[in-house]
């Protein structure tokens, strides 16, 4: 029972698994982009050199080494102690709702395997909105390895099942092919959103249900437009991620074959809100994030969501 757990010790935990694992993402954004293994070699500096596990204390480290490498001296981003500090937050935040906050006499082992499902889900996440942002572009192993975890998962979850996740992967999937690529190709010519955001919404709607795939594209869209009216607003463009643009230099200048539907480098940016090209990932995974933490009040103050489909 929930009750033989201190809430302390959970939220210890939590924190702990989020931070360490949030350090495991820093790998995940640089290695998977450039096609090398997550497992080896070890962490490393850009000079080459291992990183010693004294200096790979999430967070801490970077504070103590003043965002520079003990070896070399190198600058190191910042980026690399915000992962992990919002890996733990977010892990913190699932282990609240999903552990501590639930009726003391609520059976332990269900809870547990529901907020670590949602954990390994938000974590992901984090690590696609990441590498999207930087590569326009969104992992298979995360998306369709995610949606195919999720149904599989629903087995040992304290909400949610089967058919549920089956009808929200497919609303997730088929809700933006067909219109945002099918329909907007034959409008307009050209795609209105990647397969990529098709199959991250199948994973949301797989772990989720279709009521998240409806709040994550509708908010996702309003953040998304948001932020693409600020950026132009200040800058006057929206310019593509510099790794977008060398993928795509070095792909003609090697005579490959370049397919705009599957990969985020066979176009350059239009100009203008409506042609500019800016990856909606992360904005998709910012919707999701709000509804994995927020569902119970979201759920509460929007009754179009509200309705069951499902027997």
């Amino acid at each position: 029972m929930l009750a033989n757990v201190p809430a302390w010790f959970v939220r210890t935990f939590a924190l702990l698994f989020g931070l360490l694992f949030g350090s495991f993402l820093n790998v995940v954004i640089h290695r998977v982009p450039r096609g090398e293994s997550i497992v080896t070699p070890g962490s490393h500096c850009a000079c080459g050199k291992p990183i010693a596990p004294f200096d790979n204390v999430p967070v801490l480290s970077w504070l103590l080494l003043r965002g520079r490498a003990r070896c070399c001296g190198a600058p190191i981003s910042p980026r690399y102690p915000l992962i992990e500090l919002l890996g733990g937050l977010l892990v913190l935040a699932i282990f609240e709702l999903d552990v501590v906050r639930q009726p003391p006499d609520a059976p332990l082992l269900p809870l547990v395997a529901t907020a670590t499902g949602n954990a390994g889900l938000a974590l992901s996440l984090l690590a696609a909105a990441f590498i999207d942002l930087e590569h326009m572009y969104l992992p298979d192993g995360i998306t369709i390895g995610g949606a195919v975890f999720a149904l599989l998962w629903t087995s040992v979850r304290a909400d949610g099942g089967w058919a549920e996740a089956a009808v929200g992967a497919m609303v997730g999937f088929w809700g933006i092919y067909l219109p945002f690529i099918v329909l907007y190709r034959v409008i307009r010519g050209r795609q209105g959103m990647g397969l990529g955001d098709a199959k991250l919404q199948a994973l949301v709607g797989a772990w989720m249900g279709w009521r998240a795939v409806v709040f994550t594209l509708f908010a996702g869209a309003i953040q998304g437009t948001i932020a693409a009216l600020v950026l132009l607003s200040r800058k006057g463009k929206i310019e593509e991620p510099e790794a977008v643009r060398r993928e795509r230099e070095e792909a003609l200048a090697a005579g490959e074959p370049l397919d705009p539907e599957e990969d985020p480098v066979a176009l350059p940016p239009g100009e203008g809100l409506g042609a500019a090209r800016i990856a909606f990932g992360p904005f998709l995974i910012l919707a999701a994030l709000e509804w994995l933490l927020f569902r119970g009040w979201l759920l509460g103050h929007l009754p179009i969501l509200g309705a069951d489909v499902l027997p």
